[in-house]
C-alpha cells in the first residue's frame, strides 16, 4: 500500500498561493489587531462610567422618576412600546432608579478591566437600552452607536489583551483576529460615515460651502470654543469642505491598510475632537473616535507596547505578547471556535451576527431613502445616524417660561426671555436639557404639562401659574434673519 502523494502539482502550489494571497487580503482589511480590541473595550468602558456620572446623574430625578418632568405615565402615553419594555420604567422612586445607576456603572467598570467580559457587554447593553427606553427624549445618535457597539462586542473577543481574563488565558495564537463578527462591526462602522457622506452630497447647503456656518448660528449646540469660533465664516467655511472631504474618504477605512489607514484613522479623530471642543453633542464624538480604534493596525499597537513595556504597565494591564511583526498570523473562528462552541453553535452565531449587520446596513439604507421601513411610534430626530444632514436647522430655538406670582406679577422663570435670544451658555443649563427641550418643541400637550408641573414644584418663588412659550428664531448662515416667532404651547395652573 502507497501512501498519498506528498508533492503538489504547479497548479495546486498556484491555487494555494492565491488562496493565501486572498486571505492576507481580507484579514489585513476585515481583521482587527486583538489590542485594539483590548483599547476599544477600555474606551467602551470609559465612557459608559462618564456618560453615567456626568451626564446622566445630575438628571436622574429631573428626567427618569416620576418626580420629574416626564413621568412614567407620561412615557406610557407617548412611547406605550418602549415604555414597556424599560427595567426603568418598574419604578418612578429617585432610589430604584439611583439602584439600576450602580448596577450599570459597576458592569461598565467590568467592562473596563476586562472580567467577566461578556457578562459585562451584556448588562451594560441591557441596561443603557433600558435607560434610554425610560427617556427616549434624551437620545441622540451617540448613544444608539454605542448601544450598536456593545450589541456587536458580544460576539468579539474583546477580552483578549488588556485585561483581567487575559492574564488566566493561555498566550493568543495571533495578532489579529479575523472573523465574521470582526467584518462586521468594521463594515457597520463605516456604513455610518458613508451614508452621512450620500445624505451631504443631496444637501444644498453642503454643497455650496455654508452648511457649517448655518450650524455655528444655532446656540443650542454651541460650547466651549464653539462660540468665538462662529464669528469667523472662512474658517467655518474651509471646515465645511473639509470635513465633505474626509467623510467621502470613509469607504477607504475598508480598503487602504498600514500608514494611509493611520492618516485616514487621525483626520477623523481630529475632525471629532474638533465637534468636541465646540459642540454640545455628549459622547457622540469619543464613541465615534472608540470606532476608529478598531481599525488602527498592528504597527501603531508594537509602538504602544513599547511604551507600555518602558513603564512597566504590560503586566499590570494583563497585555501578553501575540508574536512579532505585522505577519503575525490572524485568528479565525475556526482557530478555536470547534472545541468551545461546537460547529452548530458557530453557524449559529455567524447567521445572527450576519442578520444584525444586515439590520444595520437596511436602517442607514433607509436613512438614505434607499429603502422604505415602517412608521415607528414618538420618532426621535436626534437618536438617528444623520448629524446635519441633509439639511442644517433653519432656526435656533428656546424656551421662554414666565410665572405668574399671586399679585398678578410676572416673572421669568428660566433664564431666556421672549424679547432677546439668549446666548450659548443660556440657551438650555445642560446636555440633557438641550436634548429633552429640541425634541419637545413639537410634542403633545401632555408632555408639556407633566415638565409645567414639575417646574412648579422646583420654582424658587410660588407661582400660581406657568406660561411655557417656544421661541424661534430663524437663521441662515450670516446669522439671525427677521424677529423670533413665538409658540404659545402651555399655560398651566401651579
Amino acid at each position: 500500500m502507497t501512501g498519498p502523494p506528498t508533492d503538489r502539482t504547479p497548479t495546486q502550489r498556484r491555487r494555494s498561493s492565491g488562496l493565501e494571497s486572498f486571505r492576507a487580503v481580507l484579514e489585513s482589511r476585515l481583521g482587527i489587531d486583538q489590542r485594539a480590541l483590548g483599547a476599544f473595550r477600555i474606551t467602551l468602558g470609559v465612557l459608559l462610567l462618564a456618560d453615567l456620572a456626568l451626564l446622566r446623574l445630575p438628571g436622574l430625578d429631573t428626567f427618569y422618576t416620576d418626580a420629574g418632568v416626564f413621568p412614567r405615565s407620561t412615557l406610557l402615553e407617548a412611547y406605550p412600546t418602549v415604555g414597556r419594555v424599560s427595567i426603568h420604567a418598574l419604578s418612578g422612586a429617585a432610589w430604584f432608579q439611583a439602584v439600576l445607576f450602580a448596577i450599570a456603572g459597576g458592569f461598565a467598570l467590568l467592562l473596563l478591566v476586562g472580567y467577566r467580559t461578556r457578562l459585562a457587554t451584556l448588562g451594560s447593553l441591557v441596561l443603557f437600552a433600558s435607560l434610554h427606553a425610560r427617556n427616549p427624549h434624551l437620545v441622540n445618535g451617540g448613544d444608539t452607536i454605542l448601544l450598536s457597539f456593545l450589541l456587536f462586542g458580544l460576539f468579539l473577543p474583546l477580552e483578549a489583551r488588556w485585561s483581567l481574563e487575559a492574564r488566566r488565558q493561555p498566550d493568543p495564537h495571533g495578532r489579529r483576529v479575523c472573523s465574521i463578527a470582526t467584518a462586521a462591526i468594521l463594515i457597520h462602522f463605516v456604513a455610518i460615515y458613508v451614508t452621512n457622506a450620500v445624505l451631504k452630497f443631496q444637501s444644498e447647503p453642503w454643497m455650496d460651502g455654508t452648511a457649517v456656518q448655518q450650524i455655528f448660528q444655532l446656540n443650542q449646540y454651541l460650547t466651549l470654543l464653539g462660540p468665538a469660533l462662529s464669528a469667523y465664516p472662512t474658517a467655518l467655511a474651509a471646515t465645511n469642505w473639509l470635513w465633505t472631504a474626509v467623510l467621502t474618504a470613509g469607504a477607504l477605512l475598508l480598503v487602504v491598510t498600514g500608514r494611509r489607514r493611520i492618516a485616514l484613522v487621525a483626520a477623523f479623530v481630529a475632525t471629532h475632537l474638533g465637534m468636541a471642543a465646540t459642540m454640545r453633542l455628549g459622547v457622540f464624538p469619543f464613541v465615534m473616535i472608540a470606532g476608529l480604534l478598531v481599525f488602527l493596525p498592528p504597527g501603531v499597537w508594537d509602538r504602544l507596547e513599547r511604551l507600555l513595556v518602558a513603564f512597566d504597565l504590560e503586566n499590570r494591564l494583563g497585555a501578553r505578547s501575540a508574536g512579532d511583526g505585522d505577519d503575525a498570523p490572524a485568528n479565525t473562528v475556526e482557530d478555536d471556535a470547534p472545541s468551545r462552541l461546537g460547529r452548530g453553535r458557530r453557524l449559529v452565531v455567524s447567521g445572527l451576527v450576519a442578520c444584525l449587520l444586515l439590520s444595520s446596513l437596511l436602517w442607514q439604507a433607509a436613512g438614505i431613502g434607499v429603502v422604505d421601513t415602517p412608521a415607528v411610534e414618538g420618532e426621535l430626530d436626534e437618536a438617528g445616524w444623520t448629524f446635519f444632514a441633509p439639511t442644517p436647522p433653519s432656526a435656533h430655538s428656546w424656551y421662554a417660561i414666565e410665572g405668574t406670582l399671586e399679585s398678578g406679577e410676572t416673572v421669568d422663570v428660566a433664564n431666556a426671555r421672549l424679547d432677546r435670544p439668549p446666548t450659548a451658555a443660556e440657551t438650555y443649563p445642560s446636555t440633557l436639557w438641550k436634548r429633552y427641550g429640541m425634541d419637545l418643541r413639537y410634542a403633545g400637550e401632555t408632555q408639556y404639562e407633566s415638565a409645567a408641573a414639575s417646574l412648579c414644584e422646583r420654582t424658587d418663588r410660588e407661582v400660581d401659574s406657568l406660561t411655557i412659550s417656544l421661541v424661534e428664531q430663524p437663521v441662515d448662515p450670516d446669522g439671525p434673519v427677521g424677529e423670533p416667532t413665538v409658540y404659545e404651547r402651555l399655560e398651566y395652573d401651579c
